[in-house]
């Protein structure tokens, strides 16, 4: 009997994928973790029963919200990563030879010892880059707290639940501003506009009041229910 994944993120809508090989199930400390083959998309990594990213379209997510911040700001050398377990983030940031610096904060170490074992193929090695300073903790409280600066802060954050719901919230974007240095950018992931237009509106209305320049941008990431996934930008103001 074929097996299938069931995402239901949203109340409405929801999508099937087939389950053509259990690679690992388990429930850490913070959620539920699944990575599953599928013959058309390849290695599947699942949070909680929603699709956080395959190895079939996964470059298309990762680049656009690493490159189009950091050619945005033209100098990058320091850039925070918050999120991005599976390594395909960073491994997009430590191409720009500009970048001496990537600071990565995961919540869950399970999510990196799993996608380093199981999606090599999207970190390529990134692991292993001496620039990379990997730190096992909450973004939002590292924001709060650190003393360092960035000229490039990417949240690759999951959907505003669980854990990820901090990284949505004007507190948050109040101290990631306050970590970037003159003229720093801020780009967040926001989800689908057609199904999640609510959510958009809200954090963008909560980055406008600490950025200038706020901005909307979208790519079409097929696993991603409804395929037009959006990401915002912000740009901190340069004498602030």
């Amino acid at each position: 009997m074929e097996k299938w994944l069931s995402e239901k993120l949203h109340r409405e809508l929801g999508q099937f994928l087939r389950i053509d090989r259990v690679i690992h199930r388990e429930t850490s400390k913070l959620q539920e973790l699944l990575i599953f083959e599928n013959s058309k998309l390849g290695r599947v990594l699942a949070i909680d029963g929603v699709i956080q990213t395959t190895e079939a379209d996964e470059f298309i997510y990762h680049e656009m919200l690493a490159h189009v911040p950091i050619f945005a700001h033209g100098r990058a050398r320091r850039v925070l990563v918050i999120g991005g377990g599976d390594g395909g983030m960073i491994e997009e940031v430590l191409k720009h030879r500009t970048v001496e610096k990537v600071v990565m904060v995961e919540i869950d170490q399970r999510v990196l010892t799993l996608c380093q074992k199981y999606f090599t193929k999207l970190s390529l090695g990134a692991f292993d880059d001496p620039r990379l300073e990997l730190i096992i903790g909450n973004g939002a409280e590292y924001v709060a707290s650190t003393c360092y600066n960035f000229d490039v802060i990417i949240v690759d954050s999951p959907d505003p639940i669980g854990p990820g719901a901090d990284l949505f919230s004007e507190t948050f974007y109040f101290n990631c501003r306050r970590c970037l240095g003159p003229n720093g950018v801020l780009v967040t992931q926001s989800g689908v506009p057609f199904v999640q237009m609510e959510e958009l509106r809200n954090s963008a209305s909560r980055l406008s009041q600490h950025f200038m320049d706020v901005a909307f941008y979208r790519a079409s990431i097929p696993t991603f229910l409804w395929g037009r996934h959006g990401f915002r930008v912000g740009k901190r103001y340069p004498c602030i």
